[in-house]
């Protein structure tokens, strides 16, 4: 008789027994914070670029612009917010569940 052979069975792989979840859950955090805070005074810093000024003058108010216009709190939420989000509908990558 012939020998039949049996069909190849899919590999299955076990899910990983360790995810960094809570580390690149920081990383995101500060991702997104520089990014709210970036966003925060990037109207600002825009205007400050279509004015005359020397780069001494221009550095200067932007050094300010960036001391008043920066609210770490709002920056802080919305790292927060946006994190949390993308964790619970798993699109960031590296926090989606098996």
């Amino acid at each position: 008789m012939a020998e039949q052979k049996r069909p190849e069975l899919p590999i299955r792989r076990r899910p990983p027994s360790f995810t960094p979840r809570f580390t690149i859950s920081i990383f995101y955090l500060a991702i997104f914070f520089v990014l709210a805070s970036f966003a925060q005074v990037l109207p600002d810093l825009i205007d400050l670029l279509g004015q005359p000024l020397t780069p001494e003058e221009q550095e200067a108010r932007a050094s300010a612009i960036m001391r008043e216009g920066l609210s770490p709190y709002v920056s802080l939420g919305i790292s927060l917010l946006v994190t949390s989000l993308g964790a619970y509908l798993q699109v960031l990558p590296g926090m989606r569940e098996g």
